[in-house]
């Protein structure tokens, strides 16, 4: 018989899938509503009504079945002819994904490379852009938040840069991390296509992929030589019927569980969701810098400027992330993130990374018991925590709350 606490209701702290709600999983089990009129047809008008109203984007938004990867093709089949020349602002693997998903649609990608632990720097991307004076980069991609690295990008100052080098390009931000997490405006930063899904800060299972556009990606569509007929925006958003809308069946119950969500996030308002996970993340981090003190342990990223919100990245001794992710899920029911290779040559192994997540459907006390269940493995592995990261973070969210 085993000795383990686990059997209660278990907890991931991975950055996506992310917590779903009670509500949200409640609102998805009904029976197939009918896909050709009524309910479901009024139903999903709202929700490109107000995921613009989130997104704080005055142009449409385009609901595909499919994931994150589905999003990063649609953006650039959209836009892009096979040979155009593609700025890519590279913060780790997600980053690095998306360059691949464009280099096999046969697309000329120039990638400025960050490294793993830093934000991309805007005097870098003026200067490639400058360098650039007949105008061949036809799009500028990154990603907000990368997932693997914990790295968020200021998106309003490559945005700035790129008005200051008198580009054309379009800017590109994939925002699946970061989605109602952290602070975005699309119209005011000036973002032509924006990325996300359904899994983290939209706190719906995964199978929806979210792409955000603004008018001004029009004159590119219509050149684009890349469109096929599943990926293409315009009978998406000027459908002949209402199928057309996803190029035949809608993902009902998908549909259902994101107006649930919409509402929940509606409800807070965006100002305190985003404050919420600010206060989250602060404790996060107050929490690694107490057990950091040990010497076991340290931040990906460095900067407090350069880290998401949504996760954090934390590189340990060899050996002990991988022994403490096991020993949490074992013995309490916590899953922590695993690492995901943070160098171009897979230099940081998956021993020694672990991911908090902290974004989505989550409030103080089930973080503080996520840091807790942490902080009782590392005093199970021998690490010294004679300075509490539970504490830690607690000083944090009730200073920050009052």
């Amino acid at each position: 018989m085993s000795k383990s606490l686990a059997f209660g209701r278990t907890h991931m702290a991975i950055p996506g899938p992310s917590v779903m709600p009670d509500r949200v999983l409640q609102a998805m089990h009904r029976a197939a509503p009918n896909i050709y009129e009524g309910e479901l047809i009024e139903h999903s008008e709202s929700l490109y009504r107000d995921l613009n109203l989130i997104a704080r984007n005055s142009g449409e938004v385009v609901i595909y079945i499919g994931n994150g990867h589905a999003a990063w093709e649609a953006s650039l089949v959209n836009l892009l002819s096979r040979g155009d020349q593609v700025l890519a602002l590279v913060t780790g693997r997600f980053g690095r994904g998306w360059v691949a998903i464009a280099e096999g649609l046969g697309l000329d990608v120039q990638v400025l490379d960050f490294g793993a632990e830093q934000s991309a720097d805007p005097a870098q991307i003026e200067a490639a852009l400058q360098a650039d004076t007949e105008h061949k980069i036809k799009a500028v991609i990154t990603v907000q938040t990368d997932t693997a690295t914990s790295i968020t990008n200021n998106i309003p100052a490559i945005r700035e840069v790129m008005t200051s080098a008198d580009h054309p390009a379009m800017l590109m931000v994939d925002c699946i991390a970061s989605f109602a997490c952290e602070r975005f405006d699309m119209d005011a930063w000036g973002v032509d296509v924006m990325i996300t899904a359904s899994q983290k800060g939209l706190m719906t299972p995964p199978g929806i992929a979210l792409v955000f556009i603004q008018d001004t990606v029009w004159p590119r569509h219509k050149e684009a030589d890349l469109k096929t007929p599943y990926w293409d925006w315009h009978s998406r958003v000027y459908p002949a019927y209402f199928a057309a809308r996803f190029c035949g069946t809608p993902p009902t119950h998908h549909l259902y569980g994101l107006r649930e969500a919409l509402d929940m996030l509606l409800e807070e308002g965006m100002e305190n969701v985003w404050h919420r996970h600010h206060v989250q993340a602060a404790a996060v981090w107050a929490a690694v810098d107490a057990w950091a003190q040990s010497g076991a342990l340290t931040f990906n990223v460095a900067l407090v400027s350069d880290r998401s919100l949504a996760v954090t990245t934390i590189k340990t001794r060899d050996g002990l992330a991988s022994n403490l992710r096991a020993w949490c899920e074992k013995e309490t029911g916590l899953t922590l993130g695993v690492g995901l290779s943070l160098a171009p040559d897979g230099g940081t192994t998956d021993s020694n990374v672990f991911r908090i997540g902290h974004m989505g459907h989550l409030n103080p006390h089930s973080l503080l018991g996520t840091l807790g269940c942490v902080e009782m493995g590392l005093m199970a592995l021998g690490v010294d925590v004679s300075v509490s990261g539970v504490a830690s973070a607690m000083k944090v969210i009730e200073r920050k709350s009052a």
